[in-house]
Parts: C-alpha cells; sequence; structure tokens
C-alpha cells in the first residue's frame, strides 16, 4: 500500500519500525499504540508504518489488528511537521497540528475513541482518577517518566542483548516492581478498607486454627492474596462496568465501621497505579511482554525475583478485552504461565527498598529548606566580582502596529482584562522586535511553550516569509491558538503538542515568553542544540531546581563562588519583584533575577554564544521583566542595529 496525497478523512497516525539482526520490528512505542488502539476498537485514524526501505514491513503484518487501516510510508515521504518530532506523531485532518509523544498520543487516542462512542465507560476509566494518568510530562513527574521512557528504554535494550542482561535486572524494572509492593491510596478508600477487614474476619471464621494464625499475621502487613484477588479485584474490574462482576458490599456491621483508619489493612495493588486498570497499564501490558517472555527464554529462573510484577501480568490478563486486543496484535499473553503464589520475594541485592532511600535522598539535594535571605549570597558573589549587568536596550519604543493589526492577534480581544492585556502587548512588542531583528525570510522560528499563541500568531503575522512552530504540551491551549489562525488565514504557521523533547526538527530562532523554571533553561538548551538563537522571558524562579538534564549554578565561575543552596536563595528571593511589594524588596528581587539569568548566560557563552540580558521596556510590563536574547557562534559577530529595528515587517 502506498501513501497517497488525497484529502485526508482521518488524522493521521505516524508510528515507527526499527530493525532487529536486520529484520523489521516494531519498537515498543509502536507496539502500545497499536495494542491500545486494538483495545479501544478504534478506527478513528489512517495508520502509517515508517520505515526506510520500502515494503520492509510485510513480516510485521501479524502484530497489526486487521481492523486497522495502515499503510506503507517512507522517511522522506513523512509531512514535514511530523518529520521534527518523535514518534510516535498524529497529524490532523488540517495537516497543521501534530500531536507528538507516546503519553500524548495515546491520550489523544482515548479521547477520539470517546468522541465515536461516548458508552465506552472502560475507555474512559483509563483516564483515571481526575482524568489524569500520564498527563503530566516526564520532564516532571518521574512515574511519567518511568512508564513512558524508563521501561521501555530498558526493555529494548535488554531485547538487543538479552544473554548479557538477564543477571541484572534494569534499575526501572526494580523501581515498578518496588511500587507494586507498595500499599495503594486511592480517593476514598477507607470504605474498601473496611470491606476487606470485614472479608477477611469473616475468613477467619471459616479456617482451621493453624490456618487462622496465618492469616492473622497476614491481616497485620495486607499480604493475603486470597482477599486481594477477590475484593480487590472485583472493586477493580467493577470500575470497567463489567456486568459479570458481582459489586462489593456496601455496609459494613457495626464492629467494623468502630475500627479506627489507621487500623485498618491496606490495599494492595492489583494494576500499576493501584486498584484500577488505567492507561499506565497499557503502557506497560506489551514491555513486560516482551520482558518476561525473553528472560523466560533465557534465564527463568530470574522471573522469581519478580513476584509482584507476575502478579500484575496474571491480573491484567482478568481485565475484559485485554486477551483479545493482545492477540490481535500478535501478543499471546498466555504463553507465559509462571505460578504466582508462594512466591519467593526479590533477592537481597535486588531489594528496591534501597531505590526508594535514593529517591528520597535526591528529592532532599532538589528541594532543600528555604533558609536565610539573599544579601549575604549577594555579597559573596559581589566580593568574586559577580554583580548583575543588563544591557541596554536596543530599541526601547518599538511597537506592534496595534491600531491596524487584525483582532485575533491583539490580545485585548481575548478574556483577560484590559490592564493586563495593554501590559500583553508591552511584552510582545519586545520578543518580536528582537525575533524580528534576527530573523531573515525562510528562517524557522519555534515558540516553545506557546500557550494560546500571542507570542507565536503575532510572529506568524510579522514574518510572513518565514514559517512559524508553536509547541505546547497542553491541548486546549494549542486548539485555541489553532483557531485564532485559522481565523486571520496564516499559512506560515504549524502547531506541535508535545513535550519539548519530542521536538527534533530544525529552526533557526526559538522564542519563549514567561518560561516557568527549568522551562527557560529546557528551551536554551534545546536552542543551543539546534544551534539557534533564542529569545527568551523566564518566569517563576522558585521553581528553578536540579533537573535530569542539567543542575545549578549552571556556569563554571558560579559553581566556584555559590553552593546549590545559595544559588537556591537566589532563586527564591527573583520571585519577589511583585509591584505590591515594598521598593527595596523589589529592588533586591530584580538583582537576584539578573544574577540567575547571568549565570544561565555564561553557561551558554561555553558553547559560543553571545548572550544579553536586558530588561523589557517598560519595565512595569510584568514583575518578570527579564529578556535573554542569545546569538549562536556563526552570528556572534552581528551586533543589533536600532536602525533595522525602527519599524515593524508586516503584511
Amino acid at each position: 500500500m502506498k501513501h497517497t496525497d488525497e484529502k485526508q478523512q482521518y488524522p493521521s497516525l505516524y508510528l515507527g519500525v526499527c530493525s532487529l539482526n536486520e529484520e523489521p520490528r516494531l519498537p515498543l512505542h509502536s507496539s502500545i499504540a497499536l495494542f491500545l488502539l486494538s483495545y479501544c476498537e478504534c478506527k478513528s485514524f489512517k495508520v502509517f508504518l515508517v520505515s526506510a526501505k520500502p515494503g520492509s514491513t510485510q513480516s510485521l503484518r501479524s502484530q497489526l489488528p486487521e481492523s486497522l487501516n495502515v499503510s506503507d510510508i517512507q522517511q522522506e515521504d513523512v509531512p514535514q511537521l511530523v518529520k521534527g518530532c518523535r514518534l510516535p506523531a498524529v497529524l490532523d485532518e488540517t495537516g497543521r497540528l501534530c500531536r507528538a509523544g507516546l503519553a500524548v498520543v495515546l491520550r489523544h487516542i482515548i479521547n477520539k475513541t470517546l468522541e465515536a462512542d461516548s458508552s465506552r465507560n472502560d475507555v474512559l476509566a483509563l483516564l483515571g482518577f481526575k482524568k489524569t494518568c500520564l498527563k503530566a510530562c516526564a520532564e516532571v513527574s518521574k512515574w511519567t517518566r518511568l512508564c513512558e521512557i524508563g521501561i521501555p528504554s530498558a526493555v529494548e535494550e535488554h531485547l538487543q542483548n538479552p544473554t548479557n542482561q538477564y543477571q541484572q535486572l534494569p534499575l526501572s524494572i526494580l523501581t515498578l516492581e518496588q511500587r507494586l509492593a507498595e500499599p495503594v491510596k486511592v480517593h476514598n478508600d477507607d470504605k474498601i478498607r473496611r470491606q476487606k477487614l470485614q472479608e477477611q474476619r469473616q475468613n477467619e471464621k471459616n479456617e482451621s486454627p493453624e490456618r487462622q494464625r496465618d492469616v492473622n499475621a497476614q491481616s497485620k502487613t495486607g499480604r493475603s492474596s486470597q482477599v486481594c484477588d477477590g475484593l480487590e479485584l472485583r472493586a477493580a474490574l467493577a470500575k470497567l462496568s463489567v456486568a459479570s462482576v458481582p459489586a462489593l458490599t456496601t455496609r459494613e456491621n457495626s464492629e467494623i465501621r468502630k475500627v479506627k483508619t489507621t487500623d485498618l489493612p491496606p490495599l494492595e495493588h492489583v494494576f500499576a497505579e493501584g486498584l484500577y486498570f488505567t492507561l499506565t497499564d497499557v503502557v506497560l501490558l506489551p514491555c513486560i511482554y516482551q520482558y518476561l517472555c525473553s528472560l523466560q527464554a533465557h534465564s527463568a529462573s530470574t522471573l522469581h525475583r519478580l513476584p509482584h510484577l507476575l502478579r500484575w501480568y496474571s491480573r491484567v490478563q482478568e481485565v475484559p478485552g485485554v486477551i483479545w486486543a493482545a492477540k490481535a496484535c500478535g501478543m499471546v499473553l498466555s504463553v507465559l504461565q509462571v505460578p504466582t503464589s508462594r512466591l519467593p520475594g526479590p533477592l537481597a541485592e535486588d531489594n528496591p527498598t534501597s531505590l526508594k532511600e535514593q529517591e528520597e535522598i535526591q528529592e532532599m539535594t532538589t528541594q532543600l529548606p528555604f533558609v536565610g535571605g539573599p544579601r549575604p549570597t549577594m555579597t559573596k558573589l559581589k566580593e568574586n566580582g559577580i554583580e548583575a549587568v543588563f544591557a541596554p536596550h536596543p530599541c526601547p519604543a518599538w511597537t506592534l502596529p496595534w491600531d491596524s493589526l487584525p483582532g485575533a492577534i491583539n490580545p485585548t480581544e481575548g478574556k483577560m482584562s484590559n490592564i493586563r492585556a495593554v501590559r500583553k502587548r508591552q511584552q510582545l512588542n519586545n520578543l518580536v522586535a528582537m525575533v524580528t531583528e534576527l530573523a531573515r525570510p525562510g528562517y524557522t522560528v519555534v515558540d516553545f511553550c506557546s500557550g494560546t499563541g500571542h507570542v507565536g500568531i503575532a510572529l506568524a503575522h510579522t514574518l510572513p516569509d518565514c514559517q512559524i512552530i508553536l509547541i505546547e504540551n497542553k491541548e486546549e491551549s494549542l486548539v485555541r491558538a489553532q483557531s485564532r489562525s485559522a481565523e486571520l488565514g496564516l499559512k506560515n504557521i504549524g502547531f506541535i503538542q508535545a513535550n519539548l523533547d519530542y521536538f527534533t526538527g530544525p529552526f533557526h530562532i526559538g522564542v519563549a515568553l514567561h518560561a516557568c523554571g527549568v522551562a527557560t533553561d529546557m528551551v536554551m538548551e534545546h536552542c543551543i542544540q539546534a544551534g539557534a538563537a533564542f529569545v527568551i522571558s523566564p518566569c517563576c524562579y522558585g521553581f528553578i531546581q536540579n533537573a535530569v538534564k542539567f543542575t545549578f549554578p549552571k556556569s563554571k565561575k558560579f559553581q566556584e563562588t555559590l553552593t546549590y543552596k545559595e544559588h537556591m536563595i537566589l532563586c527564591r528571593f527573583a520571585d519577589q519583584t511583585a509591584v505590591q511589594l515594598p521598593p527595596e524588596r523589589r529592588l533586591i528581587g530584580k538583582q537576584c533575577m539578573g544574577l540567575v539569568d547571568l549565570d544561565r548566560s555564561w553557561a551558554a557563552e561555553t558553547h559560543g554564544y553571545l548572550v544579553r540580558v536586558m530588561t523589557m521596556e517598560p519595565e512595569s510590563c510584568s514583575p518578570k521583566n527579564n529578556m535573554l536574547v542569545g546569538r549562536p557562534p556563526q552570528k556572534s559577530g552581528l551586533e543589533v542595529s536600532p536602525s533595522q529595528l525602527e519599524a515593524p515587517v508586516h503584511n
């Protein structure tokens, strides 16, 4: 089957194809997406398998549900917006909005399924409590990072060299085993825990004296697999509206109601996030299936180190539709038959307790308590020749022609107050002025953390010869931006719903207005990796903390002068710039902002960048009025020419 340019009837889902020993195979992210499509019985997408060689996917047909409309496409034929993203990715019917990254794509598949059939309560339940399952991005959520990146990557690596890695279980697998061993906390769990206690006591009456002692010992720790596989699994399946599952007891006797909450038995994991089958289980099942099958083939004894994971694997198969959906994707779950009762616990060297301790230590180092004020730290910096210095603004009076611009560009047309809208226009003046000076015809400009598109849409209108891409991980904001763009009839604009790391395309300028906390550092890092200029207004300095990819302070000179704790003090006081604060405190806050951004600029300069830290004009446009403008090495000889910025370029 070939990819055609016919008008799209459905959104297009692009899934990657890789190779193992020169044979084509589906990477786990592709297998996970196909499994969800199969489980949801979703037919709302045209699916494309992206491969490097034509006709190389014929051997994969057994892993593709027959109900899906699947075609092959070569990498060079993939739409440009999708080319700039890591797969999986979905391109909407307009060809202008791309959703990229595993969690974003999976949640979109669920939403499209519910649009087609709102009665699918089992599909709705996948989104979890308050529909937040895997909604937090991997950069800020350890759980999302583990499920979306950690475990799939570890299994992929294991499959590449299974005989060399079976002796040492991957850290991410051990972390999951630990999570499954922990007590479950769910909304309103008091009622279920009382029902569990009632069933435990009823079982005690029906057991022999010897067996009763065992049950009593188990009930103290909540480790009764019989009760767990009874009440807790029934609670889980009842959530899926399965008619054959009897409802839970709704009323406890008076004796049970008098038991203190602290004395109630804990709930055990049935599924990955607790009692209920969610999107997380969908993500994990293809990964764990392939991993366990590999272990069974190369070292079956290793399976006994994962008792909780094996019980989870067994329970997942009891969810209606899972076995059928897996079989449609070439996964025969029953091929792995391991007894899950009375399994020995993990070996001492694999005991994940140490993992939890390591995580808690890391939390302590990244969330240090607030101590003292900024003056000693600022004095220490000054004694080492480090002071906040702001470059002069090259064009303080530059402004967009707001009176002649279409209404959809003007923030005053939105829901914000008039005073806030005026300030927003002033902020846009500053960023658009800097980008206009840097831009050349044919450039690609990326608006990171774009929100509803105030910056990106203004740039698309002002720079018709440039391609503008808006990247935002909140779907509602990006859909609003797309609507505003369509109202304006803009043709040089594209939209990507994704976490920043999933955008891999080339670009010339990166811009971000009020990128919160480490988002500023992530945008700067992305621009540096792409060799692109950047225009960034930071925000929320108090949220800055060490992240996976970088630590603070960032520059060598700051590292030699300040500890992490002292740098955090600067960050906390950099947020003390609100207009209602005393002038002296606001001045200190502004100086702290300048010092934090000076550290950022010096770190960028080690990559050959020329960076200026300046204040937006007028200063009253925002309490967070810093702006970092960086030019990559090949452009470092170009100086700002105010004469070039006297008038905007517009349609």
